[in-house]
């Protein structure tokens, strides 16, 4: 992807808050995090922040210091492509299925905990609010650029982005398949895809930038499934595909005697006379399209009737207010590139349409590496239905749809992963899946982190004692400051400061960001 498309990321830093109440273990000043308000943020420069730890609720972006809070919350990823369904996960596709088809309702409870409370989000609102900026939009406007001692690169400005005004219609009945792509490696350094595919030193191992050896069989499934894509590429956006097509996608898989997946179930033609009609629109909600508007306040009501019955909140809590500020406003910039997605970069609000009616919504930012899943609610109505799970195999297949495009875009970021919550470890289910280590940023299988986890609830994963953040501060000076409406490196602006020095929050800022994200983003001073 081309690394920013319009006006750079611009953010106030509020340092380490005092502590807040946590939604795992109920500690009222337990939840222990650093956080900045995001005024405007490139898809490149958050995930690259979330490749550090941090998180968004609506515009506050968030970091939990993790050695003092009291449920430490590591971010998890899901490898989509190699991604295979469990007995559990079946289950609650084989009933979605049913119920579309013969309007079938299971009345068993699901065991399994739904994919939708992300706790972390509802416990993060409260100092949401708290922290919200109070600087005006045209202090925010960059007049200039100090000369003085430019800081290099400064050409992130060049490029265009377009306005998204389409939306994304996926049919019950579309073909939604990613091909197979190179195994990741483990302990892979999140914040750069390049070091991935760097060539060894002689003696260090085998040659990553070459695929891993795989089986025949695997090479012939992905070969038929490259020939259904190529079709489906050919089949205008949104548009329903044949259902001979689908029909050859599930020979193919009975053929080869493989275990069926996602797209097995959910992409399957339904009989002529099925009794339900689901339909997945992806809308832009910010800058909220046309669509988005359209149907603003009907996905409100969902989600009020959500928080009431599910959360339990009161009648007056879940207002329009509360609903725009954490599920609607975002600072994603939209962004487009010639091998992105075809709906581009940026926040959307996933609408899972019945017979004509929203039922659920899953809110989602799509950025160059992963979809990363925000949060999600449903109608309670349909509870029976699992949607929690459902919404997340979903979200797994619809990020495997968007990797044929966008080869670089293969992960499914579930948000926190926390240990010492036992109704928050479902997320570990989605396998393969990694978590992020703490100290240095690097990717770990989850297997290898949960024997630590047992041992101690906050751990370093990386188990190179000798190995650092990769992409740490080391050049303090080099850290884009916004002061009096004119971009400048740190240096500069430490020199022309009036008052007492601020250079111990700058430091703490830039080592939380890391020194790619500190040169690129731009630090609001007043």
């Amino acid at each position: 992807m081309a690394a920013g498309g319009g006006s750079p990321s611009i953010v106030e830093f509020f340092g380490g808050e005092d502590g807040y109440r946590c939604g795992y273990c109920r500690s009222d000043t337990g939840n222990i995090s650093h956080g900045m308000w995001a005024h405007s943020m490139t898809v490149q420069d958050y995930q690259d922040l979330i490749d550090r730890g941090w998180r968004r609720s609506g515009k506050y972006v968030y970091k939990p210091i993790m050695n003092q809070t009291c449920c430490p919350q590591y971010t998890i990823r899901c490898r989509a492509l190699h991604f295979q369904a469990s007995k559990s996960h079946k289950k609650v596709l084989k009933k979605m299925l049913k119920f579309i088809s013969k309007g079938d309702v299971s009345k068993v409870a699901s065991e399994e905990e739904p994919m939708d409370s992300h706790i972390e989000d509802v416990a993060t609102c409260d100092f949401a609010y708290k922290s919200e900026s109070q600087v005006s939009q045209s202090d925010l406007t960059p007049l200039a650029v100090d000369q003085a001692e430019r800081v290099e690169n400064e050409d992130e400005d060049s490029g265009e982005t377009k306005e998204e005004g389409n939306v994304q219609k996926v049919e019950s009945d579309s073909v939604q398949v990613c091909a197979d792509k190179d195994t990741p490696v483990p302990a892979e350094p999140s914040h750069s895809a390049k070091a991935v595919h760097a060539p060894p030193k002689p003696g260090k191992g085998a040659d990553l930038s070459k695929p891993p050896c795989r089986k025949a069989k695997d090479i012939r499934k992905e070969r038929k499934l490259q020939k259904l894509l190529q079709n489906q590429m050919g089949t205008a956006e949104g548009s329903q595909l044949q259902g001979d097509q689908t029909f050859l996608l599930q020979n193919s898989k009975s053929k080869t005697n493989q275990p069926k997946n996602i797209e097995d179930f959910v992409f399957v033609p339904l009989p002529d006379d099925a009794r339900h009609k689901l339909e997945v629109r992806v809308v832009r909600s910010s800058p909220p399209s046309s669509q988005f508007k359209a149907t603003f306040q009907e996905s409100y009501q969902v989600y009020k009737r959500y928080q009431m019955v599910i959360h339990k909140d009161p009648p007056d809590k879940p207002s329009i207010n509360q609903f725009t500020r954490f599920l609607c406003d975002s600072p994603l910039e939209a962004e487009h590139a010639p091998d992105g997605p075809e709906c581009g970069y940026g926040s959307f609000h996933q609408q899972y349409w019945l017979d004509g009616k929203i039922i659920a919504v899953g809110v989602i930012d799509i950025l160059p590496y992963c979809v990363s899943s925000v949060y999600l609610y449903y109608d309670p109505d349909f509870s029976f239905l699992s949607l929690g799970v459902y919404s997340a195999l979903r979200e797994i297949a619809f990020t495997r749809q968007l990797c044929v495009k966008a080869p670089d875009l293969c992960f499914y970021y579930m948000g926190f992963y926390i240990h010492s919550c036992p109704k928050m470890r479902y997320k570990g289910q989605y396998r393969p899946s990694d978590l992020l280590c703490p100290e240095t940023y690097v990717w770990t299988p989850i297997e290898q982190c949960l024997p630590l986890l047992e041992h101690s609830k906050y751990s370093r994963f990386n188990q190179d004692g000798k190995a650092v953040d990769e992409g740490r501060l080391k050049e303090l000076g080099r850290v884009r400051v916004l002061h009096k409406r004119t971009v400048m490196p740190y240096s500069v602006y430490k020199k022309r400061r009036k008052g007492p020095s601020d250079e111990a929050s700058v430091q703490q800022y830039a080592s939380l960001v890391g020194q790619t994200c500190s040169e690129r983003m731009l630090l609001f001073r007043s």
